[in-house]
């Protein structure tokens, strides 16, 4: 008998590559029931396929309530990322600011951390700061290059000065 996680990779295995529609909402919603309302994991599940199928204030609200009840360390950057995208997505760029820079520091040394500061970096360029978007999105570079890292860790700070 497949898991309850299981179940929800294969719907979201099923929807890779399309448009998320009802059906997949459905599909979530349905599995996710069975852990009932009150389950962070579930809510996380049920954001997700609104923010998919882009409904991003239905997952707002969703992304919220599961924060809320509390997710594990796996799924709680995930959420705060998602969040910050949908919040994003609809205008609300300094309260996907604050989110994603609380993260930034909240995941210091995380596997999310380059995730964190690509949305990071696409929020401030859609806040109306383009140098510091870049200056984030080299940050995050940095410790990929096979060399150049202190020259371009000091481009990076002073390109993101040119907003400030």
């Amino acid at each position: 008998m497949k898991t309850w996680e299981d179940r929800i990779a294969e719907v979201w295995e099923d929807a890779a590559n399309e448009l998320v529609d009802d059906e997949v909402i459905s599909r979530i919603d349905a599995i996710a029931a069975e852990r009932g309302a009150d389950d962070a994991r579930a809510e996380f599940e049920r954001a997700g396929a609104r923010d998919s199928a882009g409904r991003p204030l239905e997952a707002i609200a969703l992304y919220r309530r599961a924060l809320d009840l509390g997710l594990d360390a796996e799924h709680e950057p995930q959420a705060i990322i998602q969040l910050a995208s949908s919040l994003r997505n609809v205008g609300e760029t300094a309260q996907a600011l604050a989110l994603l820079e609380k993260a930034k520091q909240d995941a210091a040394g995380s596997p999310h951390g380059d995730a964190i500061a690509a949305f990071h970096a696409l929020t401030l360029a859609s806040s109306g700061a383009p140098y510091r978007a870049l200056s984030v999105a080299l940050l995050a570079l940095v410790p990929h290059l096979p060399r150049y890292h202190r020259s371009m860790t000091a481009y990076a700070r002073e390109i993101g000065e040119h907003d400030a």
